[in-house]
């Protein structure tokens, strides 16, 4: 291939893709105008039935509508809704006894006329579950059939010959992440709450872990008076292996903090430091946070003000620890 011809391939493949991404960002610009109307009320009274639910959400489809409906029940389930996956051709073959009188099933069909659906709709029913059905056809069986539709249509897909499920599936998978979205505010669903639902990754050390649980205890922790002399402040420093010394009240409480970069400014300043004591080159009313905030408070805390140590101190502000980056980057907090 030449070139120009090359050249001419490349140019056609990103129009291709700008065309998919404009045709599918409108098909969900379109979902949030009508959420102003119509779409709007049902989204409403669909969010009402799963916000009173008892038992759990199930969320069924079939083909790519399928792959769509997986996303969006772990999507809910870990944002505070108990919901999971059923593929309906598994439904009709016996997967339907996991529905419960008290259940909500969510059905996602681009055209509302799925057999193995519209099957499992008169027995869920039956069962006292509630049905939402998520089409492109507001006049379809599915949609008829169901206690409420939400409209999900497209005005055509990306796929150039307007077959692929493209900005339809997109379209119901926005839908999803909306409905997710604003039942967990509804819930009052907070970080904390999405943290426990990830105990195993970064989030959850993140916002699972406590100051508490990442600092030296304060008798590991280099302690002076302001009467040290520099040079022992060193030796202190050194068997700490902390870069910095606290300096304590005689109530225990921290009047200043002595670290490695207070040592080069005084070096700086004074020169030759044999007869400066600590209190003399210290940093004052030194950071402090409490044992019980979060890790990731003690990071931004720490870039907020660029340091590198912090002190721990009770309500009562004695010292109770101490914690650096190394500490926090050994949590994997950071």
């Amino acid at each position: 291939m030449s070139q120009t011809g090359e050249d001419a391939t490349r140019a056609r493949a990103l129009e291709m893709a700008k065309r998919v991404l404009q045709i599918e960002a409108e098909a969900i610009n379109a979902l949030g105008l009508r959420l102003e109307a119509g779409l709007g009320v049902d989204f409403l009274r669909a969010l009402e039935l799963i916000l009173a639910c008892k038992g759990r959400v199930i969320i069924s489809g079939l083909g790519k509508s399928g792959h769509i409906a997986r996303k969006i029940a772990a999507t809910l389930a870990s944002t505070g809704t108990p919901a999971y996956f059923v593929h309906a051709a598994e439904a009709v073959h016996g997967d339907l006894g996991v529905i419960a009188p008290g259940d909500v099933l969510i059905a996602i069909s681009n055209s509302g006329e799925n057999d193995e659906l519209l099957t499992i709709v008169p027995l869920v029913k039956r069962q006292g579950a509630r049905l939402i059905a998520a089409t492109g056809n507001p006049r379809s069986s599915l949609a008829t059939e169901a206690d409420v539709h939400l409209d999900v249509s497209v005005r055509e897909e990306a796929c150039p010959l307007n077959l692929a499920p493209t900005a339809s599936t997109t379209a119901a998978l926005a839908l999803g992440d909306a409905l997710a979205v604003a039942l967990l505010d509804a819930r009052g669903f907070g970080a904390e709450d999405f943290a426990r639902s990830h105990p195993g990754g970064v989030l959850g050390r993140r916002l699972l872990t406590h100051v508490a649980d990442v600092m030296r205890k304060a008798d590991a922790v280099p302690a002076l008076l302001e009467s040290t002399p520099v040079t022992a402040a060193l030796l202190a420093m050194s068997k700490g292996g902390m870069g910095m010394a606290t300096v304590l009240s005689a109530t225990q409480t921290p009047v200043g903090i002595f670290t490695d970069g207070d040592l080069r400014r005084a070096m700086e300043r004074h020169g030759d430091l044999r007869n400066t004591v600590v209190g003399d080159v210290m940093t004052r009313t030194p950071r402090t946070i409490e044992p019980g905030r979060l890790a990731v408070e003690a990071v931004q805390l720490m870039e907020e003000h660029r340091i590198n140590q912090l002190l721990v101190v009770d309500n009562a502000g004695r010292l109770c620890g101490a914690l650096n980056m190394h500490d926090l980057f050994r949590a994997k907090v950071i």
